[in-house]
């Protein structure tokens, strides 16, 4: 749609997620949880709802795909739907590491420029 507007796609997409938080009460009419909503943690932090799963362009900033799943969905899984192929570059957080295989597939031409995980000693 935005090429089709007049609006190019450069050679880089960057990659996230956010949780879009649900009330998790049963206190409603239903007495029931939103099906669709699923509880996930955030380090020591608990959430109840949705992700949303984004890419934007990283030159012009301008969002060319999105993806809402389920909060317990790793972000890592939506990611050959946020891809549209032609990229050089992908960015994303550490989330997204260790996915070189999945970004080769759908952007084969893309170097992953993903963080790594930092691995503490224990």
């Amino acid at each position: 749609m935005l090429q089709s507007s007049g609006m190019t796609l450069k050679t880089g997409t960057i990659v996230d997620a956010t949780i879009i938080a649900a009330p998790s009460s049963t206190k409603n009419a239903d007495r029931q949880r939103d099906p669709e909503m699923h509880q996930a943690r955030k380090g020591q932090q608990s959430y109840f709802g949705m992700k949303l799963h984004i890419a934007v362009d990283s030159q012009s900033g301008l969002a060319h795909s999105a993806v809402v799943r389920p909060a317990n969905i790793h972000d890592k899984h939506p990611l050959p739907d946020l891809l549209h192929g032609q990229e050089r570059r992908v960015y994303g957080d550490s989330a997204y590491a260790s996915q070189k295989e999945l970004i080769r597939g759908k952007a084969p031409k893309a170097k992953d420029f993903t963080n790594e995980r930092i691995r503490r000693a224990g």
